[in-house]
């Protein structure tokens, strides 16, 4: 006998690309197919449901000056709740945000810990920054810290080249990811530039972020070793204006950003079709606003994602991915609601009708 309040949805249940249900239900916080025996308080509403979507790089605790304090934190994850996104990995914070994991409102947050940077190659006050050297130490120490994520800078500017450059030898690289790997951590790493990704290929990295500098020699090797990449085209978006403000000191990496932006759909267009896992991420925090990640799904789609294969890239493939159940039965009721078809114009993202986080529809 059922006594509790029971939200029923009927419509279209997006339960996985090639799996469409018409109703369900959603009891004590889990998903059921099944009609509670002797519901009596329902609700019904309707629509088109997807999973909780997933921000795959997001900076909860951080702004462009660093960790933020608690009220912000959780502003931003608000933000990011009411958009849809009921599911982070927070790929590095300098600010502690262990204290959400207590919060049933707010989304959960999968931590990379906090950035592991080469020394003045790193925006002030986000990393560690450390030299070759002691970077298995801090590898180890994050990946004890953080829930199964290690995250580096693996190319940031050089003032005395001018450019973009790799910030660590390959034998170091490969030391540390090893001793990650041996620690259950994966590796994730801030990449623009090309020149960093042969050796953090060679070293076993499982993850790249941004990863403009993909070439046609370097795409068929991640396809290989399924190497995914978070692409954050909505950032990448930025880089005009981040090369208009260097280009007095820093002329060539003002032109080299500039051609990393130009190319930018083509890129990822590639990567797509050679296979390479495609997740969304918007790098929401430091610079740029929380809740884009309707904005980032559309600009897959813009690189040649079909609209199935976006929406899994911020939806089923991303949960998948970081091992979080997407609407099985018995899995936490973390759903969005649509008024239409998200299948059709992935732009329906931008509105979500109902949002519901551990089976308690939020407000």
């Amino acid at each position: 006998m059922t006594e509790g309040a029971v939200l029923h949805i009927k419509g279209r249940i997006l339960v996985g690309p090639d799996e469409v249900r018409d109703e369900l239900w959603v009891l004590d916080g889990r998903v059921s197919y099944q009609r509670p025996a002797g519901a009596r308080d329902v609700r019904t509403v309707t629509g088109w449901v997807l999973p909780g979507l997933v921000d795959a790089h997001c900076h909860v605790g951080l702004d462009e000056h660093g960790a933020v304090d608690e009220a912000t934190s959780e502003k931003q994850a608000l933000t990011d709740r009411q958009a849809g996104t009921l599911l982070i990995r927070d790929a590095g914070s300098a600010a502690d945000t262990r204290w959400i994991d207590d919060r049933e409102d707010l989304p959960k947050i999968i931590r990379a810990g906090r950035h592991i940077a080469r020394t003045r190659r790193y925006i002030r006050n986000y990393a560690h920054e450390i030299e070759p050297g002691d970077l298995t130490a801090y590898v180890v120490r994050e990946a004890r810290r953080g829930d199964g994520w290690v995250k580096l800078v693996g190319d940031w500017i050089d003032r005395e080249r001018g450019d973009l450059a790799a910030c660590w030898p390959g034998d170091a690289l490969a030391e540390a990811i090893a001793a990650a790997h041996a620690e259950g951590a994966r590796v994730t790493a801030h990449c623009f530039a090309a020149e960093s990704l042969p050796d953090l290929l060679a070293a076993g990295i499982d993850c790249v972020e941004h990863a403009t500098g993909l070439t046609e020699e370097l795409i068929p090797a991640f396809a290989e070793r399924q190497v995914a990449i978070v692409p954050t085209l909505v950032n990448i978006a930025t880089f005009p204006k981040l090369a208009d403000g260097g280009e007095a000191r820093f002329p060539a990496w003002a032109a080299h950003m500039r051609r990393l932006h130009e190319r930018r759909y083509d890129t990822v267009g590639a990567a797509h079709e050679a296979g390479v896992p495609i997740y969304v991420g918007t790098d929401a925090g430091g610079s740029l606003a929380h809740g884009l990640v309707a904005a980032e799904v559309a600009e897959l789609v813009k690189a040649g994602l079909s609209t199935t294969e976006a929406l899994s890239a911020a939806s089923w493939g991303a949960r998948s991915w970081l091992g979080r159940p997407a609407l099985a039965e018995g899995a936490p009721a973390d759903l969005v609601v649509y008024a239409a078809d998200p299948r059709a114009d992935v732009r329906v993202l931008a509105d979500p009708q109902l949002v519901v986080l551990r089976g308690k529809v939020t407000g």
